[in-house]
């Protein structure tokens, strides 16, 4: 079971005159402003949660939102454009690039059209406001297994005798920790690198062998006479098979880690405009070690500010808590020693706190939106973040992986395409197209973890005989993304189909669940269920189908894709589809709201966890103008992966 909390939809008053400082250019304005009239035609809503299986976060723009309560896309994660492996991340240059691709973006990608989005479950006129404008407008805390919703309320750091004191930190100069690093990385022919110890105390040495095991993992130390000077000697101890090794709490680093303390330190993070994949690898890079040593619930929006819990094997909370003096919209706090790692799906849900700036609309239609919201619920639409933004959908690439099609792959990720992407990747892309060779277009690309970057880099270590094994670079998460996105996309076009055939009431042949396990309704019990106990599948060998005509619709659609809906298994084992269940309608609960004006864009609406810590008193509104929303959402999903 999922739950998904909402709280805090700010919605702001049209009728005010504001000058936005992250307002875009006026020509961009103006092409805003025809989507939203557009939106405002169509009278389309969409609402925002976060869906458990998917692994990635896809950038998408700030979209002007029809609030009606035919809500559409319950699971949009709108989003920029993957940044740049720099670490700085400065609020102003995100906006500042949003700004300028926002039009392209929406010209060149999809619509709600192209991915099913296409029914309502209300008839009423709605009204229309800008969801996301400022990331800071979206602020999402995990809720844990045990129903606690995460917060960052405390910074320091478990006493534990056995750990090193802060003076690790600040023992090897910044000469020192850079031939250590090179040494860890083996980026030098160096096969070790001494360090005089030039106040030769015990307490002294103890520190500096301390500072190289922490901060430098895979490296070992020892204690060395040269002509009557004392040196730490860093080295490894197995070669580039220590390094490259993954530590388990079965193979330890035999020096670090009292027995008597849990394998996993576990902690909430705080972030700002920064999906969770990305701020692993950040803090990866920072503490020098592989991102897989981190586990994590769930997967949470770039654009936004979100709290989650993070686990990490064998790193101490002083470490950790040491990088809140490193990073720029990062916080770590709330640390404890646990026996044991998260796992995906493990959170019951996620709690929202919306802005939806600029509302249109009167006092009553957006009553009546809400009530809507509070009473029907909205369609569980897979939102277009799992679609992407450029005019080359996932859910195609998605396909042709099913289809074992891997030349197709391989040119639908890496061939130029229309609409906003960074500078470097369409001269990789148009370097690719011109001369197919890997490794030509791979030195186009100064950031090389991006997905076309991981391609190449398989193309050029692999050959193109050998796609298959080249697209095994990318992250296992990534990779299973696409076909993610193609499930999500049949579903949606058959959610939209059985609500065109159906309505909004159960008949006979329906799913509903009881458990985990999916049954028909039968038409001497249809009047036990409502349209909120309904589930659809998600394709796959471990599903069954309904017994009415969307069952046909099913098989005709992966028919007319080259699929065989009567067999899912694909012969490399990841990307054989087991199937999920989803619930067509989700009815939030504990749902209120408040609309004010408000003439200061600038002013936040509400505290964040960091503005609590540091004291800050909650905003004051010269005519209060707030709408606070709180949700809760229940769904029952199996794995969608083998």
């Amino acid at each position: 079971m999922e739950m998904t909390e909402v709280t805090g939809v700010s919605l702001k008053r049209g009728s005010v005159a504001v000058e936005d400082n992250d307002r875009a250019a006026p020509a961009e304005e103006a092409k805003r402003q025809k989507i939203l009239d557009h939106c405002l035609t169509k009278s389309q809503s969409e609402l925002e949660h976060v869906s458990p299986p998917s692994g990635v976060n896809v950038p998408e723009p700030p979209e002007a939102v029809s609030a009606r309560e035919g809500t559409k896309n319950s699971d949009v994660q709108l989003e920029e454009e993957e940044e740049e492996e720099e670490d700085g991340l400065s609020e102003e240059g995100e906006e500042e690039e949003e700004a300028e691709s926002f039009a392209d973006m929406m010209k060149h990608g999809l619509t709600e059209l192209d991915v099913g989005i296409t029914k309502f479950v209300s008839s009423h006129q709605g009204f229309s406001g800008i969801l996301k404008e400022r990331y800071s407008d979206f602020v999402v805390h995990e809720i844990g297994k045990d129903g606690r919703i995460s917060h960052l309320d405390d910074l320091s750091v478990p006493v534990d005798e056995e750990d090193p004191t802060e003076d690790v930190f600040t023992v090897l100069t910044a000469e020192e920790k850079q031939r250590l690093e090179e040494l860890q990385l083996f980026k030098n022919k160096e096969t070790s690198v001494a360090i005089e110890v030039i106040e030769d105390t015990k307490e002294k040495r103890t520190i500096i062998h301390q500072a190289i095991k922490s901060l430098f993992p895979g490296l070992e130390t020892k204690t060395e006479d040269r002509e009557g000077k004392k040196y730490i000697v860093a080295y490894h101890a197995a070669g580039k098979k220590a390094l490259a090794k993954v530590r388990t709490a079965a193979d330890p680093r035999k020096h670090s880690w009292p027995k008597s303390r849990g394998s996993y330190c576990h902690f909430v993070l705080y972030k700002e405009n920064k999906d969770t994949m990305d701020a692993i690898n950040v803090l990866s890079k920072y503490l020098r070690v592989k991102p897989n040593i981190f586990s994590y619930m769930g997967t949470k929006d770039k654009r936004a500010i979100t709290v989650q819990e993070i686990a990490v094997l064998k790193i101490t909370a002083q470490r950790l808590a040491h990088l809140n003096k490193c990073l720029m919209n990062f916080k770590l706090g709330n640390f404890s020693y646990q026996k044991n790692p998260l796992k995906l799906g493990e959170l019951q849900g996620n709690h929202f706190t919306v802005v939806l700036r600029n509302i249109t609309g009167t006092d009553e239609q957006v009553q009546q939106a809400m009530n809507s919201l509070k009473e029907i619920g909205f369609i569980n639409y897979y939102g277009m973040q799992r679609f992407g933004t450029t005019a080359v959908p996932t859910y195609q690439v998605g396909r042709a992986i099913l289809q074992n099609s891997w030349t197709e792959v391989m040119d639908l990720i890496l061939k130029p395409r229309s609409g906003a992407e960074k500078g470097y990747l369409v001269k990789c892309r148009e370097e690719w197209a011109k001369t197919k060779d890997p490794a030509a277009a791979l030195r186009k690309l100064p950031v090389k973890r991006c997905v076309e970057g991981q391609l190449l880099r398989g193309l050029s270590k692999y050959g193109m005989k050998n796609i298959v094994s080249a697209f095994g670079i990318i992250p296992r998460n990534n990779r299973l993304m696409y076909i993610h996105s193609y499930q999500s996309y049949v579903w949606n076009n058959m959610v939209s189909k059985r609500i065109e055939e159906y309505g909004l009431r159960p008949v006979p042949g329906d799913l509903v669940l009881k458990g985990a396990t999916a049954t028909y309704v039968d038409e001497e019990d249809v009047n036990n269920y409502s349209i909120h106990d309904v589930v659809m599948p998600l394709p796959g060998f471990d599903v069954i189908y309904p017994k009415h005509k969307i069952s046909e619709a099913y098989r005709e659609m992966l028919t007319a894709d080259n699929l065989d809906i009567d067999n899912m298994r694909h012969k490399i084992r990841d990307y054989s589809l087991s199937g999920a269940y989803r619930k067509i309608i989700i009815r939030p609960q504990n749902v209120s709201w408040e609309v004010v004006a408000y003439d200061d864009p600038k002013i936040p609406l509400f505290n964040t966890d960091v503005d609590n810590l540091e004291g800050k008193p909650p905003p004051v509104f010269a005519s209060v103008c707030f709408l606070e929303r709180r949700m809760e959402k229940t769904f029952c999903t199996r794995s969608i992966t083998p």
